[in-house]
């Protein structure tokens, strides 16, 4: 589909198009065009099909060059994590490990559906449309079970753990995910298993919904949706990109640079500001984004929310856990 210049980047940026991308596609179209205008000054006698022939390979050659902006990936490599569904994604395996008990989320939805097939295949909502008190309940109990464990002291501001949906955050996002990937949905005041999906989970167990639930939550959740920073911050395309670069050095404050070098229009987002840089915000948002509601809530790591021991500023740490890479093995 053609992007009109008034239309919203592709990218993700919240701008439109020609404030965007568009100058910067402009920008390689005139480098290329003056590489042929030279192959051609030189070769005058080229015709139309061997011209054709000399610019597809120069486009070809350009789309396969490694970009160090892009930590060595091409422009192609790129396109590929940012824009093609799980099913077409090259150069990153992405496997379901056969352990989940480490994951938050996937022990949430093993409660929800527990307590439907309880219930006779449904569950009754709260009036406000949320998960049972009883089913909140059970999930707090968890707690002691995750990673995250290890940094949680104060357990009433807790996101694994809550009296009530709307106050547990991990839950919240577990529940969301599920309508979005078409698992449960809710009607009437109760929640329901979509067609199948019961049968599917008792007979294939619940290792089945790992991918999908997966796809839905970095092509289909909106990220910002439990913050107020900028909604045009779409970190979310970029998902694949950073776990990718996380995996490889595990350093938070390389990863930011990483980020920033990959996409400078995310720092573009952030107004001037006389205590935090626009590199410092970028970091506060891809800690609480990407971090601890994607990647902590998921079990691939563990995040250390503490910015200062004994009174000394320390940089943000996070601890990569073994199902991070029993899930994702890159080739690149």
């Amino acid at each position: 589909m053609k992007v009109g210049r008034n239309d919203l980047c592709p990218c993700g940026s919240g701008k439109k198009y020609k404030r965007c991308c568009m100058d910067a596609i402009s920008k390689q179209q005139s480098e290329l065009f003056d590489e042929i205008s030279q192959t051609l000054a030189m070769n005058p006698t080229l015709t139309i099909d061997e011209l054709n022939l000399v610019t597809q390979r120069k486009v070809a050659e350009r789309n396969n060059r490694p970009n160090d902006d892009f930590c060595g990936l091409t422009p192609t490599q790129m396109t590929n994590w940012l824009y093609a569904p799980f099913s077409e994604l090259a150069w990153v395996k992405i496997s379901v490990p056969e352990d989940l008990s480490t994951s938050p989320v996937m022990r949430y939805l093993s409660l929800i559906f527990d307590e439907m097939i309880t219930q006779g295949g449904s569950m009754k909502a709260t009036a406000k449309g949320n998960l049972p008190a009883k089913l909140v309940q059970q999930a707090s109990e968890l707690l002691p079970e995750f990673a995250a464990t290890q940094y949680e002291i104060y357990p009433r501001l807790s996101e694994f753990a809550g009296s009530i949906e709307a106050q547990f955050n991990a839950l919240h996002y577990t529940r969301i995910q599920a309508e979005l990937a078409g698992i449960i949905y809710f009607e009437r005041g109760r929640f329901y298993f979509s067609e199948g999906v019961q049968q599917r989970y008792q007979q294939q167990g619940l290792a089945s919904f790992f991918l999908p639930l997966l796809e839905a939550s970095v092509k289909q959740y909106n990220w910002g949706y439990m913050d107020l920073w900028p909604e045009g911050l779409r970190l979310e395309i970029f998902w694949l990109f950073m776990l990718w670069r996380l995996q490889s050095h595990g350093s938070v404050p390389r990863l930011i640079k990483e980020a920033a070098a990959a996409c400078p229009d995310f720092l573009k987002q952030f107004p001037d500001d006389a205590y935090f840089s626009q590199h410092d915000q970028l970091g506060m948002v891809l800690m609480s984004r990407f971090l601890t509601r994607f990647l902590q809530f998921w079990g691939f790591v563990a995040v250390d929310p503490r910015r200062f021991i004994d009174g000394n500023r320390v940089l943000p740490q996070v601890t990569i856990l073994p199902l991070l890479n029993q899930s994702f093995r890159f080739s690149v």
